[in-house]
């Protein structure tokens, strides 16, 4: 539901006071534009004769503004000063009247998306030296201004939306050649001192995660000791 207020007849303080006390859970939404919004904030102020009031007093006009214009603190204090050192309150930003033009067009990034597809993407550098050659060495025209770009920029128009529309480029995931926690059991080929150790889960054990025993492979037993060969025995003659 909309209603509009004709709020020209709060003339004091007490008034604000009054108001701002029983609209604490009213929320006013402007109607008008940011001009309008800059004449009701110096009305209010030349209304309450606001560069006379006191510091408190002052404080009660800058709620009442909040409430009736939607501007945030920091906003109304910078307005509200603007205003008491006797500035019209409106807009500083307007926009340009002759805007940026651009220096590379839709064709230029079409022509670049299709000299990457056809040469597989190099990198900058690569990219804009074949830019440069097609226009000096070989003359065509449709790389003019395609020849002047930056290796800085030919990134930006990689991507841009137009760029992205025409040639998109995906990579796919790249098994490993690593095995990563493969379980296996040892295979020590007859070397003795082999223990199994399974970093990523250690089994179950009574339906509880990583705690079965480790599997330790045994030792292979030692060879039997050969005994020692007789020493000869010399006999001496008589």
């Amino acid at each position: 539901m909309v209603i509009d207020m004709n709020e020209s007849q709060i003339r004091t303080l007490d008034q604000v006071r009054a108001f701002l006390s029983g609209t604490l859970a009213v929320e006013f939404k402007p109607q008008g534009d940011d001009t309008a919004r800059y004449q009701h904030i110096s009305e209010v102020l030349r209304r309450f004769s606001y560069h006379r009031l006191k510091r408190a007093e002052r404080g009660w006009v800058l709620r009442y503004l909040r409430a009736t214009c939607g501007f945030s603190r920091a906003q109304l204090t910078r307005l509200v000063a603007r205003a008491v050192q006797g500035e019209t309150l409106a807009k500083r930003y307007v926009a340009p009247a002759q805007a940026f033009a651009r220096r590379f067009t839709d064709a230029d990034i079409l022509l670049l998306a299709k000299i990457d597809q056809q040469f597989g993407t190099l990198s900058g550098p690569a990219t804009a030296h074949l830019l440069q050659r097609a226009f000096s060495v070989y003359a065509d025209a449709r790389f003019e201004r395609l020849a002047g770009v930056s290796v800085l920029h030919l990134y930006n128009l990689r991507h841009s939306y137009r760029y992205c529309a025409q040639r998109v480029a995906h990579t796919p995931t790249h098994a490993t050649a690593v095995s990563i926690g493969t379980r296996k059991a040892p295979a020590p080929e007859g070397r003795p001192g082999f223990i199994r150790i399974d970093s990523v889960h250690q089994g179950d054990l009574d339906r509880a995660k990583g705690r079965a025993p480790q599997r330790v492979q045994p030792p292979a037993p030692e060879p039997a000791a050969q005994p020692a060969p007789p020493l000869p025995v010399r006999h001496r003659s008589a």
